[in-house]
């Protein structure tokens, strides 16, 4: 039998063929295998640089006996704690393998073939990916300084279109749209286009505007019964490695998506680590607090180096290198930095680099001084 990589092409369903799969950033134990690097700090996946909670730790190390046992598939003691967390109804409350499988999930059950899904250029990867795998027209809108155009994604609005995706702040560039824009945007988009709002980077919005500027999502999907929040445990709380996320809207809405969501996919550890997570808000504190910290201090050194940094409201900054960004990333490999090149969103001349503690951002300012 030939081992050729195309045996089974012909059976592969048409959507798939165009898919360009996600791009993760690159393992720490890859690198050090790679390069023989003995020191690695990873500033490329947007990661937690103190970790998680204490209290997470020790309430899964309690939680250890009981690994042979499923989890909750509706995750009822999660979803009661986030419902008295943010004031709502249990039944507005929906549990994701991470927000990912949400963001997914959403796609399958409202678009499919003829069917148009709106986003923004230099939006999250995983929105025209979930475009593409039910073979609905993905429509990218022009960014506007790198951020969401919401009055062009309006305009672009059509007949065909099921889904708009909206990340604020965006990822991979950090940009925030406030109050005003995103109320008049909200009032105007039809009620049977179902608008997706992206909230993974929230805590450190909400963090750098003081005067609550930033439109908070939950203040909203009850007016506006179209209207979809996804959010994640993995950035501010240092969940990433346990997956999970959750999802608020309308109970309606909510049914049709847990029709389609996998039984216990978010498994039992991440249930007890979100709902631990969430009585400890001093560690979400003290995460932004060094999140703003290592943010002026890399901020300051790189543009002290003459690059320009684009402003960032999430916990990592995009940085244009020119040309030569590609060639300093690989550099930055070889001294142990790990960083996300950004040419699969169309930013080649960039580098997105996550804020880390302050000495993985200094192993990072020294690393580039010298590759430079």
């Amino acid at each position: 039998m030939s081992e050729s990589s195309e045996n089974f092409l012909h059976l592969v369903q048409p959507a798939v063929h165009q898919v360009r799969p996600y791009q993760p950033g690159k393992p720490i134990d890859e690198l050090k295998r790679q390069y023989k690097v003995s020191y690695v700090s990873k500033m490329a996946s947007n990661e937690n640089p103190l970790g998680s909670s204490l209290k997470v730790a020790t309430a899964l190390f309690n939680f250890s006996n009981q690994m042979a046992r499923y989890p909750d598939s509706a995750g009822h003691n999660l979803r009661e704690r986030l419902a008295s967390f943010l004031q709502v109804e249990m039944g507005q409350i929906t549990l994701g393998n991470g927000s990912n499988e949400l963001l997914e999930l959403i796609a399958r059950v409202f678009a499919g073939p003829g069917d148009e899904i709106i986003y923004s250029q230099y939006g999250f990867a995983v929105y025209p990916i979930s475009a593409q795998l039910v073979g609905a027209t993905a429509v990218e809108v022009p960014a506007v300084d790198y951020g969401h155009d919401l009055p062009a994604m309006l305009a672009a609005i059509t007949p065909r279109t099921k889904l708009i995706y909206i990340a604020n702040p965006n990822n991979p560039t950090g940009t925030l749209f406030r109050k005003a824009q995103w109320e008049s945007f909200l009032a105007q988009v039809p009620e049977n286009v179902i608008v997706v709002l992206d909230e993974a980077y929230l805590e450190y919005a909400e963090h750098a505007c003081p005067d609550g500027s930033y439109p908070n999502g939950v203040d909203y999907f009850r007016d506006y019964p179209n209207l979809l929040v996804s959010r994640t445990f993995s950035k501010a709380y240092g969940l990433a490695s346990l997956r999970v996320g959750y999802l608020l809207g309308c109970e309606e809405i909510l049914g049709y998506i847990n029709r389609l969501r996998q039984p216990f996919s978010v498994n039992a550890y991440a249930q007890v680590a979100a709902i631990t997570a969430l009585s400890d808000p001093q560690f979400v504190a003290k995460s932004l607090r060094t999140n703003q910290q290592g943010m002026v201090q890399l901020k300051a050194a790189v543009e002290a180096k003459g690059f320009k940094v684009i402003p960032s409201f999430a916990n990592f900054l995009t940085i244009e290198f020119g040309e030569q960004a590609l060639e300093i990333y690989d550099k930055l490999l070889r001294e142990g930095v790990i960083v996300r090149p950004l040419a699969n969103y169309g930013l080649a001349n960039f580098l997105r680099v996550s804020i880390g503690n302050n000495h993985e951002n200094s192993h990072f300012i020294g690393a580039l001084s010298k590759v430079l």
